[in-house]
């Protein structure tokens, strides 16, 4: 019942950017927060970014300032503007979305970044 799409990933050359977008529709309980985790081969899934319903956001370190996180509260909807990508910031992003009953995972978006 509950969907979580998320949109915007592809190739792209190093230095470029990329806009991801999650739309979560469905009856979802009140939302705590919303991020972005990242899971690349035979690496574990790390937290990218996150935002509370109320705008507070948290960004990983090896973000630092490259990476936006924002979201549209009536759409349920979140996303994350990457700038100045590198060749590690290959991996698959996925968008979750956190609620006090349980947390909701997409199906995940492939970000491929490589000359």
């Amino acid at each position: 019942q509950v969907q979580l799409v998320e949109s915007g990933g592809g190739l792209v050359q190093p230095g470029g950017s990329l806009r991801l977008s999650c739309a979560a529709s469905g009856d979802i309980p009140v939302i705590n927060t919303m991020g972005w985790y990242r899971q690349a081969p035979e690496k574990e899934r790390e937290l990218v970014a996150t935002i509370t319903r109320s705008g507070i956001t948290n960004y990983a370190d090896f973000v630092k300032c490259r990476f936006s996180i924002s979201s549209a509260n009536a759409k349920n909807t979140v996303y994350l503007q990457m700038n100045g990508l590198k060749h590690e910031d290959t991996a698959v992003y996925f968008c979750n979305v956190a609620t006090w009953v349980r947390d909701y995972w997409g199906q995940g978006t492939q970000v491929t970044v490589s000359s």
